[in-house]
Order: C-alpha cells, then structure tokens, then sequence
C-alpha cells in the first residue's frame, strides 16, 4: 500500500507541475481527494488492515495529504498570479500610443469666422481694435451721443437698467465716446463686442447679439468717405461682384444717417425667398457723426468729422452662410456647427 500511496503522490506532483491553468489543478484536486479520489480509496481500504498496519499507514496516507494539499495551493496560487498578470499585461494602455481611431477635428464657430472676416477686412484699411464694457454709464450710452433723457429716440431701444446711471450697453456706439473723450484724433477704430435690449427670441431677435462699430475721426471727412470705405468692406468681405446702395435713414447720433443694402447674396439680386423678392438685402446702418456728438466729447465739430458704421455679426454671418435661424448661432449644437 505504500507503494501505491508513493506512486500517488509521484504522479500527482507531475501533473501539478505540468497544469497550466486553474481548472486543471481543480481536475487533479478532485481526482485525488474527491469522493472516487485514489487517496481517498486508500483510506476507504485501511478498514481491511490489521490495527498494527492502519495506524502505520493513516500516518502515512495524511503526511501525503498534507503535502499534496499545501503543493496543489501553492501551485493554484502561482497559476492565478501569473494569469492575473497576462490579463494586466494584455488589457494595458500605453497612453503614449498614437489613437488608432481618428478623432473628428474641430473648426471655427461661423460667428468666429464671420468676426474675422469683418475685423480683416478693417485692419487691411488701418482701423485698430478699440473695446470697452459691458455694463455702461448711461452718460456714454446715450447722452453723450445726442440722446438726453426727453430725447424720444431713447424708446426705440429697450434697455436693460441696473440703475438710473448703469446699464447694459444697447450698441457698441458708447465706445465712440469714450474714444473721444480719451484718444487724440486722427484715429480709425473697430469696436466689436456684445450688446444688449430687451427682446423675446425667436429666429430674427436675441436679447443679446453682437456687434461691430467701425469710427474714424479726422479732418475734412465726408459721406464719399464713408460710402468708399464700406464699398471697400463689403468687396471684401462678401466679394467683388457684390453690389451696394445707400438708403436714407434717421440715427440720433449720425446726421446724415444712412441704411445700406447689398444685392442679395443667394440671388444675386434678381429677387427669391431670402431677399423676399426685392433682389437686396440690409445688412448695417451709418452716417456721418452728428456735430452735437463731437462736441458733448470736446471736439470742435468745425475741425474735427467722424464717419460711423455698426453691422451686426450674427447678421452678417446669416447672409454669409445662409443660415435662417439666428438661435443656432448661439446654441452651439454639434450638428449644426459641423457644417462649418
């Protein structure tokens, strides 16, 4: 019987040695202390040896148990580790690696494009960047470019009020005075930034939009200046065979003031559903800067002139690209933007 128990234990330190994965060791654990293990079965047959033998041979039998049992753990536990380190080794990421997969790249917000295009076409003519606050003196807002407090044009901008002397500015035109009062002429300025009314939104309107002012100041200037200059703008902007008319128009700080139209960018000015059949389209408003401006800033209106435009960027940026929905210039959906 000793024989048989070495033989066991022989073979069985061989086939541990030779099992590769966990369930083999459990295959050769069951094998050999299962119900029908083959030291099992000697145990099972001890009840047939004399007194004498079965204490010689139970001593025996569990010495080989135990060492059985401790060299399938260890060898149980050697196979998990080393299995547990192929699954870090496989499932490692090197975040050094270039992606396999490649990523969609990003672009230029059309708003963005648009108020580069504007501020380019600007600076090609010699304006400089000139910016100013949000939250503006109603001196600057209004009364320093001919609007004092009875002055009825007032209603025709719906103004946030933070007090009686603070608001959020309604244009970028405060910036005109504040370039009077604090540069010394000559100067070509764009003024670009946010502004801010009172409006319900909906595809046409946005309580918040932006815009950009362009201001020159200098002597002997005249409305031909104006008209040049945006002529100029609008070649470059929206393309050489683009068309421009002035129309009449009233702003309390421009006398006289203007609205100017381009023929229809879809069109080309022979009339369909953007420019509504009329083969035109509005895109800003202009003049040259009322003397009353000048000299609430201490400019003497005798030698100093101002011309001044303001286009709307989301406007612009509309007639551009033909988008028909103001709101999906400020929303930033994916979707939308793509396109860009």
């Amino acid at each position: 019987m000793n024989e048989t128990l070495q033989k066991i234990r022989q073979e069985t330190l061989e086939r541990l040695k030779a099992a590769k994965d966990e369930s083999e060791i459990e295959s050769l654990s069951v094998s050999v202390f299962g119900k029908s293990g083959s030291l099992t079965e000697i145990l099972k047959s001890m009840g047939k040896l004399s007194k004498e033998e079965r204490a010689s041979v139970g001593q025996s039998v569990n010495a080989v148990k135990k060492e059985l049992e401790k060299e399938l753990n260890e060898r149980k536990a050697e196979i998990a580790a080393r299995m547990q380190e192929l699954r870090f080794e496989r499932e490692a990421i090197d975040v050094t690696e270039p992606g396999k997969i490649a990523q969609p790249e990003g672009h230029l917000h059309p708003m963005t494009q648009t108020y580069r295009a504007i501020r380019d076409a600007l600076v090609g003519m010699g304006f400089t960047t000139y910016e100013g606050p949000e939250v503006e003196y109603d001196d600057y807002n209004f009364t320093k470019l001919n609007l004092p407090l009875d002055h009825p044009a007032r209603d025709m901008q719906d103004t946030f009020y933070v007090n009686d002397r603070v608001v959020l500015r309604t244009h970028t035109s405060p910036l005109e005075a504040r370039a009077l009062l604090n540069l010394k002429p000559p100067f070509r300025l764009i003024m670009p930034g946010r502004v801010f009314r009172v409006d319900e939104v909906d595809a046409s309107h946005s309580p918040v939009f932006m815009q950009m002012e362009g201001f020159v100041v200098d002597k002997n200037l005249t409305l031909a200046d104006l008209k040049g200059t945006l002529l100029t703008f609008i070649h470059t902007v929206f393309g050489e065979d683009v068309k421009m008319r002035f129309r009449p128009s009233y702003f309390p700080f421009t006398e006289p003031s203007a609205e100017v139209d381009i023929s229809c960018t879809l069109c080309g000015g022979k009339g369909c559903r953007l420019c509504k059949g009329t083969g035109w389209l509005e895109i800003l408003g202009c003049g040259v800067t009322n003397p009353h401006e000048l000299e609430n800033c201490g400019l003497d209106p005798h030698e100093w002139k101002a011309i001044a435009f303001g286009v709307g960027v989301d406007r612009i940026a509309s007639l551009k690209y033909g988008i028909t929905d103001i709101r999906l210039e400020y929303e930033n959906d994916a979707r939308f933007l793509k396109q860009f």
